[in-house]
């Protein structure tokens, strides 16, 4: 059965919001790397938003491609450019890497793309 990316992306932020009640202090700490690591210096917010999608389906992390995806979106990335950005990582990870780019990956850029046109 196929995965639902927003029910997936509500799932991931609403884990992150209770992990903020029980562990404040471990969930700011990722929360500033990933803040300092996502800031444009030489390398754009789209970029690297394009960076972590493929990062995240070489990964097979589930939670990292709906997330990227909808954040890649929001930067301004379009379908050919996530799709692409998979495509590099699947020269490394193969027919797994594929199969999240064809599946999860798209369904979560049908899903969220309306939300930025």
């Amino acid at each position: 059965m196929a995965k639902d990316p927003r029910q997936m992306l509500n799932e991931f932020t609403g884990g992150l919001e209770n992990l903020g009640a029980t562990n404040p202090a471990n969930l700011e700490a990722f929360m500033n790397l990933m803040g300092t690591s996502y800031e444009p210096v030489s390398i754009d917010l789209k970029t690297k938003e394009l960076i972590s999608v493929a990062i995240g389906v070489y990964n097979r992390c589930e939670y990292c491609i709906v997330f990227h995806a909808y954040k890649a979106l929001e930067a301004g990335a379009t379908r050919a450019e996530l799709m692409e950005a998979a495509m590099v990582s699947a020269a490394f990870g193969g027919g797994p890497t594929i199969a999240y780019s064809v599946t999860l990956l798209k369904n979560s850029i049908d899903e969220f793309e309306k939300d930025f046109n």
